[in-house]
Parts: C-alpha cells; structure tokens; sequence
C-alpha cells in the first residue's frame, strides 16, 4: 500500500479501500489510460473489481479532485494524477496516444478572454492535436492529415 494515496484519501475524506488504492496506483503508473486500461491494470493489485466499481471510484476521485479527466473530442475520457500543475495535452488524431505539453509561460493561459459571461473562471483546457511518430510513418494517416 502506497502511504501517500492513503494520506490522500483520508485528506479528501474518502473512504481507503483496496479499490480505491489499486485504481490511483493504476492512474499514476499510466496517466492518460480510459477506464477500460484503468479496470485491467488496477486489477493486477485488487484482484476482483467490477468495472461499475472502477466508474464509481473514478467518478468519486474526480469529484473530489484527486485525479483530473480529459476528453478529447471522438475518444473516451482519460484519466491523470491532479497534480496541480500548468500543463496542457497533445492527443494523437489516429491512435489516441496523449502526452502532457507543459506550458512555459508561468501562468495559465487563455484565462483573461474577452468576455466572461459572468462566469468566475479558474481554469483553461487546450488540446492540441497531430500524428504520433508512429502514426506519421503510416502512408494512410498521412493521407488522411492532409485532406483536413
């Protein structure tokens, strides 16, 4: 057991369950995983764990915080330790591969616009998009980026 996901939890008030540990080990050692990903490698440490339980507890530590979901347009949510950083993501448009792009500027981007529409903003999502290496060495990917 990982004493620092246990402090977390009890942080955020949340019940340590074996569930819960397992599912936070699985998001830390492969961020930007779905649910599905999730489900497998969290079973390697719990052993049984039904995927409405991974939903459940991914939902729960979301909520609270703990973990951030993405979800870029046409692929399922992918989930990431909130470490409260300044970082955006770059997603693959073929196989979906996503990789943190740190931001450099010392703020947050994005987060003056021109108008507000009376929202108290506190946070700017940016995505960018491409083809992985792996992806770009596939004569049908090529194809496919250049006709957008």
């Amino acid at each position: 057991m990982n004493q620092d996901n246990i402090t977390l939890l009890q942080k955020h008030n949340l019940s340590v369950t074996a569930a819960r540990l397992a599912i936070l080990w699985a998001v830390r050692q492969h961020p930007h995983s779905d649910a599905d990903m999730i489900l497998k490698q969290a079973r390697q440490k719990a052993g049984s764990l039904s995927k409405q339980a991974v939903y459940d507890n991914l939902h729960a530590l979301t909520q609270k915080g703990i973990i951030r979901s993405i979800q870029p347009m046409g692929h399922s949510a992918r989930y990431e330790p909130n470490e409260d950083d300044n970082h955006h993501h770059i997603v693959c448009r073929s196989c979906g591969h996503t990789a943190d792009i740190h931001c450099e500027m010392g703020k947050a981007p994005c987060l003056d616009p021109s108008h507000t529409h009376g929202f108290a903003i506190d946070e700017a999502e940016v995505i960018f998009w491409g083809l992985c290496p792996s992806c770009q060495t596939n004569p049908v990917n090529q194809s496919n980026q250049t006709k957008k």
